[in-house]
């Protein structure tokens, strides 16, 4: 299940993404447009800042804007930004593994082997969608 902070920064960035490249974005705008508490989206985009996928620009004419063409960042990048692992359990993460505790072979357990299949499903589909593909446009 995705956090309200991923659900967020994802309709955060779909709204972005939908305005001119060339006029930052009022985090006011977003956070009306979107129903989004606005302490909680100004939190949110200074991670995705931070991480490089959005720019800001301060004063009049300020607000937020995207870094990166749309077409070239995936849905899986913007959730392990947003969220972390996208696998179920750590035993079956890619980018953030670790052993289970309380699992002494890891090399025979069934739910391993069935979580990875689910990462592997999942992250598939989420490497081909891209923020383009999340406007509809």
């Amino acid at each position: 299940m995705l956090s309200k902070k991923t659900k967020y920064g994802l309709k955060a960035l779909i709204y972005i993404a939908r305005q001119s490249p060339s006029v930052p974005v009022l985090i006011s705008d977003i956070s009306e447009k979107e129903q989004i508490p606005k302490k909680f989206l100004e939190a949110i985009l200074l991670d995705l800042k931070k991480f490089g996928i959005l720019g800001s620009k301060k004063g009049k004419g300020g607000g937020y804007y995207l870094l990166k063409d749309p077409k070239t960042v995936s849905a899986a990048t913007l959730i392990r930004v947003l969220d972390g692992p996208i696998a179920m359990l750590p035993c079956a993460s890619h980018n953030f593994y670790e052993k289970c505790d309380d699992c002494p072979h890891e090399e025979t357990c069934s739910l391993n082997h069935f979580l990875i299949t689910v990462r592997d499903n999942t992250l598939n589909l989420l490497q081909q969608k891209t923020l383009h593909d999340l406007t509809g446009l």
